[in-house]
């Protein structure tokens, strides 16, 4: 018999696959303490959550049986993922279950924005009769920005078309093939300021999209604009956004996601182009119950037959093949988040080269890891080592790998190389045994670099001095240099520059950097987790 412990709301309905199972015992005990919890959790193999019970790394010490964690919705920011797979509990979740909901969701708040039904409400149960202050505006023959063609992107534009609107929308991924499948236009993120009536926003909270509708992007929409966004907060910049609704360039907001939950800026609350909701987007009975049973179904396959669809962490190796591999398989999706940073586009083909002692081992999982490095810059947590190569295929890239017997100077190495039309971008790696991960190749030029959380690439003429310009102007911003390489092909000719940093460079350093004559190009590249990522990093310092 296998033990199921439920510590938040579930839906009763959503349960009953587990409930009705032979083989599994349910039990419910909402709202616990975490002294409580600690004290039972050591006899449950599997636990199912929402967003309240917080699961730790201290109170994953007391889970000895625990196989399974299921978060009955999309986030997992509750749930220590890495504590977890270091004890080997599989982390799940529902990212499906919510399409519907946060879809029509997001058709209330622009349809309760365009009318100004809650600001009419108000007025009207507080005694006033006014027919005069909110006259709204019709969706028909309006353009509708969607930036971010995923599930729930799509299912918007498939019913805003309905209301006559005409649709243009944004995604590294989408074609326009698929676009014009979908009755719609691909367009840029300009475009899309430039001509829609009414933009809404449906993509993950990534790097890359963290304040992506700010002061310049409003500066470029249609005076009149209204944004709805019922997708993550943060990515709409809420000061930038008040400041373009009082100086009447954007009309209106729809808001169900913030910066900060729960939201208590007045400048938002209190304006009254601004209409809010609590986060409500996957809150319906039917999206409940949906998660409640994807998972419990999910619970039954994985504690009975080992199958897993919707794992949000890497799947366990043992012994030996872990011991060998896991250094590759860290460094491998560091490798494919820098590739992608460095293309500057989603690929459309995907390249991967093993060579030397990597022949000779299963290296299934560590494509995985460099497609879900890829992926992941644009689709966030959505994508893991489960679902990578799903989602590839459902994005309509192309990929190859091939094994080759050179060992191209090295005992093992990795060369992943990336396309999008003409443009390619291509890394080279390896693990050097006693000092660790290496980026050994960055497109052309050989190099030796470390990964590390904050990068600095340069692309300059080889001329006297640049190396000094450089680390001087990085000096004045009080911006400290871990280590520098430089790279050529040519003397005289082009060549690179790549630095680690202490911090991230601001946009503002970009800019002074790209000032300095004969140096081409800076570009900031970023990589997530580093710190805890390579095994050989203590090791390496004691040595320095």
């Amino acid at each position: 018999m296998f033990k199921v412990l439920v510590t938040d709301g579930i839906s009763d309905t959503g349960l009953k696959s587990l409930f009705d199972h032979p083989n599994f015992i349910v039990e419910r005990q909402p709202t616990l303490k975490f002294e409580e919890l600690k004290n039972i959790i050591g006899d449950y193999e599997a636990l199912i959550v929402r967003s309240q019970t917080k699961v730790s790394a201290e109170l994953l010490q007391y889970a000895d049986k625990l196989k399974v964690i299921a978060r009955a919705g999309v986030g997992v920011d509750n749930i220590d993922v890495n504590a977890a797979t270091g004890k080997g509990i599989i982390v799940i979740n529902a990212p499906g279950a919510n399409t519907i909901a946060a879809t029509e969701h997001t058709l209330a708040m622009m349809l309760s924005m365009a009318r100004m039904i809650p600001q009419a409400h108000k007025k009207t149960v507080g005694g006033e009769w006014d027919r005069n202050s909110f006259k709204g505006v019709e969706l028909y023959k309006k353009t509708l920005g969607v930036i971010g063609m995923g599930k729930i992107g799509t299912e918007v534009a498939k019913r805003a078309k309905s209301f006559g609107m005409n649709i243009l929308g944004y995604d590294p991924y989408l074609t326009e093939e698929r676009a014009e499948k979908l009755g719609m236009k691909k367009a840029s993120l300009d475009l899309i300021a430039r001509e829609s009536d009414f933009i809404t926003i449906h993509t993950p909270l990534t790097n890359d999209t963290k304040g992506l509708v700010n002061d310049e992007y409003l500066s470029k929409t249609k005076k009149g604009v209204r944004f709805i966004n019922v997708a993550r907060g943060g990515i709409i910049d809420e000061k930038a956004l008040v400041r373009a609704i009082q100086a009447g360039h954007v009309a209106g907001a729809a808001l169900d996601v913030f910066e900060k939950e729960p939201v208590a800026d007045p400048a938002l609350l209190d304006n009254p182009n601004i209409i809010v909701t609590p986060h409500l987007g996957a809150s319906t009975v039917e999206a409940q119950e949906k998660v409640a049973q994807e998972v419990s179904e999910e619970i039954i396959e994985i504690l009975e037959t080992q199958s897993i669809r919707n794992a949000v962490n890497m799947p366990q190796m043992s012994g030996e093949t872990q011991q060998k591999m896991q250094p590759y398989l860290l460094l491998g999706e560091h490798v494919g988040q820098l590739v992608v940073q460095l293309l500057k586009h989603a690929p459309s083909k995907i390249e991967i080269n093993y060579y030397g002692d990597l022949i000779e081992e299963d290296t299934e999982l560590l494509t995985r890891t460099m497609i879900k490095g890829i992926l992941s810059y644009h689709l966030s947590d959505s994508v893991n080592l489960i679902n990578a190569l799903h989602l590839l295929k459902e994005q309509g890239v192309s990929y190859n790998v091939q094994k080759n017997a050179s060992n191209k100077g090295f005992a093992n190495y990795m060369e992943l190389s990336i396309t999008k039309g003409s443009e390619t971008a291509k890394i080279g790696a390896t693990v050097l045994n006693g000092y660790g991960a290496r980026i050994v190749k960055i497109n052309d030029y050989r190099i030796d670099v470390r990964p590390e959380s904050h990068l600095l690439l340069v692309k300059h003429q080889d001329v006297p001095g640049m190396i000094g310009k450089v680390g001087s102007l990085l000096g004045d911003y009080q911006i400290n240099i871990g280590t520098m390489q430089v790279g050529r092909t040519t003397v005289g000719g082009e060549a690179i520059m790549v630095l680690t940093l202490d911090k991230q460079l601001t946009p503002e350093v970009i800019r002074a950097l790209t000032l300095i004559n004969g140096l081409n190009e800076a570009q900031s590249l970023e990589l997530d987790n580093v710190d805890s990522f390579y095994p050989g990093r203590l090791e390496l310092e004691k040595i320095k």
